[in-house]
């Protein structure tokens, strides 16, 4: 999961599409999400190395918004495939 504090959301998004388009082999972004002002963002990517993430979005989005990185609880999440 990727849980971001974004500085200027039009910047963000349009990094992270690029990011999108350079996924890893074997990675799946299951969710992009903003708030409705634009300011908190949540992702949740299938990937085998969270540092592989972190490199992903801070290539792409890093100067737009802070993020923290943490690795899911899937066994207790709802919604997401096991």
């Amino acid at each position: 999961m990727a849980v971001s504090t974004v500085s200027d959301d039009g910047k963000f998004w349009s990094g992270l599409k690029k990011a999108y388009a350079k996924l890893p082999k074997g990675a799946k972004w299951t969710l992009a999400v903003a708030s409705t002002d634009g300011a908190k963002a949540v992702n949740v990517i299938a990937h085998d190395s969270i540092d592989g993430v972190r490199e992903l979005f801070e290539a792409h989005a890093g100067a737009y918004a802070t993020t923290e990185y943490f690795e899911a609880d899937a066994k207790n999440a709802v919604g997401l495939a096991r």
